[in-house]
């Protein structure tokens, strides 16, 4: 009888490894992702606004690093623009916005009018096009591509056509 290698790593090193998913703000979505991130072994940092809708503390006081995703859920928050600013300049090695096709242009338009370096590594709209709609499924798609993005996988099909 051979013995077959497992598929998958136990090594408790490899979580530490793949950073943290940070989210702002809670909304269903956000809940999902941190659901479906944690049952992946990543850990999940969901930053709520605070009381004058703002989230920029909570993710300034996290230090960003290397390993570590971002992703702001929500695109109507009065503090977006900043928070990507932010995310951009940090070390952090995924960076997204959930937002439709035309908010996004409109949003990477400005940013790119203000400068700010870094815009193609912008994940926007984030995830990998599922066509889910449900909070479940996009929260899938999202976290679908921050995991193939951290193995640098592009996330198609594993079967070949």
């Amino acid at each position: 009888m051979t013995t077959r290698e497992q598929p998958w790593s136990d090594d408790p090193s490899d979580a530490a490894a793949r950073g943290r998913l940070v989210v702002l703000s809670r909304n269903p979505i956000s809940e999902a992702i941190e659901a479906i991130a944690t049952a992946v072994g990543r850990e999940v940092v969901v930053v709520a606004e605070d009381e004058e809708g703002r989230g920029v503390a909570g993710i300034a006081a996290l230090a960003l690093r290397a390993g570590d995703a971002v992703v702001l859920c929500d695109h109507d928050a009065p503090d977006a623009p900043r928070v990507l600013r932010d995310a951009l300049a940090s070390p952090a090695s995924y960076v997204a916005m959930m937002a439709s096709r035309r908010r996004a242009e409109g949003l990477l338009a400005d940013l790119a009018e203000e400068g700010v370096p870094g815009l193609d590594r912008l994940h926007v709209p984030a995830g990998l096009d599922t066509g889910g709609k449900a909070p479940g499924e996009i929260a899938l798609s999202v976290v679908a591509e921050i995991v193939a993005e951290g193995h640098g996988r592009s996330g198609g099909p594993l079967r070949r056509g």
